[in-house]
């Protein structure tokens, strides 16, 4: 079985993510995409908006706790209030 972690983060943390996470083991996919978001963040670059990354990563459900802590440390949520993580139940495979 697999979860999903998502997380909607500041911009800044796209890279670190990369670094961090590239070839971890139990990851099976990793998307990062670029957004923009109202209300998330301080720093906004475009007026109202500031720019985010939103990760999506499948995980065997196996090492989900690791690579959940991984990516709150790359993108060092203990001490900076850049953006939120949350995972999902696992996946049920229909098909």
């Amino acid at each position: 079985m697999h979860v999903e972690i998502e997380a909607l983060v500041h911009k800044d943390c796209s890279q670190p993510i990369i670094d961090t996470l590239r070839g971890a083991e139990g990851i099976d996919a990793m998307f990062i995409e670029t957004a923009r978001s109202n209300d998330l963040f301080e720093d906004r670059q475009f007026g109202e908006f500031g720019e985010a990354a939103v990760v999506t990563l499948l995980v065997d459900e196996a090492h989900k706790v690791h690579v959940f802590d991984r990516l709150f440390e790359a993108c060092d949520l203990h001490s900076k209030a850049q953006g939120v993580i949350f995972m999902s139940e696992p996946l049920i495979r229909i098909g």
